[in-house]
């Protein structure tokens, strides 16, 4: 068999051939490579939804923590030592009414200058609940040692920590909010505000009388809000969820015209319900992340729903 050998000029030919095949095969292949990067950093990482600045009339309001306690609170104790207890009429709880009988004393002396203790019987000084109850039946009385501790009309009040700044912010029978347990609210006034703050804690106290504390028990902690504004003013919000923070420093996503996010500082005002101010660092015009912001970064591709 023989073999034909390609002569000089068809080898070049075929050189040039396989030379352009090449060239092409890298240059579709490379484009292939490129529209592939192209597409991968144009791919959305994420789907959001945008929102803008809000124009909102809200108050003014201050918040502070404290403990709701009694408005007032009685310590009864026997007047006399050495008569026994013969019955204990009442125990924590009860509501009781001025003159009601809560103890009755055995061999008693007819000594003193107490009326109900020469009756034998020690007395409710006036209307209120059953705070505490050590008297024991059989047990003998001694001068000064308390018996019970009674709620005077059962009335109680909120004592709000607040700092010196705060407290000058306050005026008597401003309106007050409390928030209890489970979501119950509270209406209450300010009654009455420390003149002083405490030289360790820097913290002074505010009073604020409740218009209904049925059902509330004492020592519990709470929540409330002041109304410090005296009316409403206009300010402009977004959804907290739009809000995130980085150490002290609250930043939003603004989503630009080639829909990548930039983040943004933002200075913060009060808060509302699931709304926050945001008094700088805005534009009423500009689209913000609504939510999903923590899992974006700086100057990622998103779709925005319409």
């Amino acid at each position: 068999m023989k073999t034909k050998l390609l002569s000089g000029p068809s080898m070049q030919k075929l050189a040039i051939a396989a030379l352009v095949l090449g060239i092409a095969a890298w240059k579709f292949g490379g484009h292939s490579v490129a529209m592939e990067q192209t597409s991968t950093l144009n791919r959305p990482a994420l789907t959001v939804r945008t929102t803008m600045l809000q124009g909102d009339q809200w108050s003014r309001t201050l918040s502070a923590n404290g403990s709701i306690l009694p408005w007032q609170e009685a310590i009864i104790s026997a007047q006399m030592q050495g008569v026994r207890l013969a019955a204990v009429k009442v125990s924590i709880g009860d509501h009781v009414k001025q003159g009601d009988v809560l103890v009755t004393l055995d061999n008693f002396a007819r000594i003193g200058s107490d009326p109900a203790a020469a009756q034998g019987r020690i007395v409710a000084p006036y209307d209120g609940v059953i705070s505490a109850a050590s008297a024991n039946e059989g047990s003998m009385s001694q001068p000064g040692v308390e018996l019970f501790r009674l709620i005077r009309n059962g009335r109680l009040e909120w004592r709000a920590e607040l700092t010196a700044d705060e407290l000058m912010l306050l005026r008597r029978g401003m309106p007050v909010e409390i928030t209890v347990g489970e979501g119950r609210v509270l209406k209450g006034a300010v009654r009455a505000i420390s003149p002083s703050v405490d030289a360790k804690t820097r913290y002074g106290y505010a009073l604020v009388s409740l218009s209904d504390s049925a059902g509330i028990i004492a020592g519990v902690y709470a929540n409330g809000t002041f109304d410090i504004s005296g009316g409403k003013r206009t300010l402009s919000s977004l959804p907290q969820s739009a809000v995130m923070r980085r150490g002290s420093t609250a930043y939003v996503l603004v989503v630009d015209a080639e829909n990548r996010v930039r983040e943004r500082p933002v200075k913060l005002g009060q808060r509302s319900g699931d709304r926050i101010e945001i008094r700088q660092g805005l534009k009423s015009d500009e689209k913000v992340v609504e939510t999903g912001g923590p899992f974006l970064s700086e100057g990622d591709f998103v779709q925005v729903v319409k």
